[in-house]
């Protein structure tokens, strides 16, 4: 079977690809067929947004389909940035180091510690049939300062909560046994299959 990942960013795509290695599938991502979207996250939820991308993308490839969205909530901030984490800086050039940089001068006023959690809603989609899907969080919170050298996005300020390590610490193996990405993903294995 083959199975489209929806996704250009290159850190999911890395992720999803580590996780389904234990399944007997072919992994195909969107530039493999040809494919150049951009989906409008328009949803007021991260499965609303996972949603949006599943259905577009197996539209326009007409294979089962992967997608997520994720966002992780600080409790300091009431939840933000949420589902709006990838857009936190409205500049379509912010790289993940200006929205890190940013999210701790929110957070200077407030007391620590810092709580936060990753959330991410994974669909799973063949073409005409209803979609599956599942949701995985990981606790834990946010240091001032960046450590590691894996992950992407948020990862180098993220402490996972029980490890003493951020989730840019974590090497593929451990990430994928933790990670809120991983629980989501790894809950649609037995639809996959």
């Amino acid at each position: 079977m083959k199975i489209l990942i929806a996704t250009s960013n290159t850190g999911k795509i890395a992720e999803i690809k580590s996780l389904l290695s234990v399944l007997d599938i072919e992994i195909v991502i969107p530039s493999d067929v040809g494919l150049s979207m951009d989906v409008e996250e328009t949803g007021t939820t991260y499965l609303e947004n996972a949603l949006l991308k599943a259905n577009a993308y197996s539209l326009e490839s007409n294979l089962p389909t992967l997608a997520d969205d994720t966002g992780w909530e600080v409790a300091a901030l009431n939840g933000i940035p949420g589902i709006h984490s990838a857009r936190f800086i409205n500049d379509p050039q912010a790289t993940d180091k200006d929205r890190r940089t940013l999210l701790l001068s929110r957070l200077q006023p407030h007391a620590h510690p810092w709580n936060a959690r990753f959330v991410c809603a994974a669909v799973f989609l063949r073409p005409g049939e209803a979609a599956v899907h599942a949701l995985g969080e990981c606790q834990g919170e946010i240091i001032p300062q960046e450590r590691g050298e894996y992950g992407f996005g948020y990862d180098a300020i993220f402490l996972v909560g029980g490890t003493h390590k951020t989730m840019a610490e974590l090497n593929m193996e451990e990430k994928n046994t933790i990670s809120h990405r991983a629980k989501a993903v790894k809950a649609l294995f037995p639809f996959i299959r």
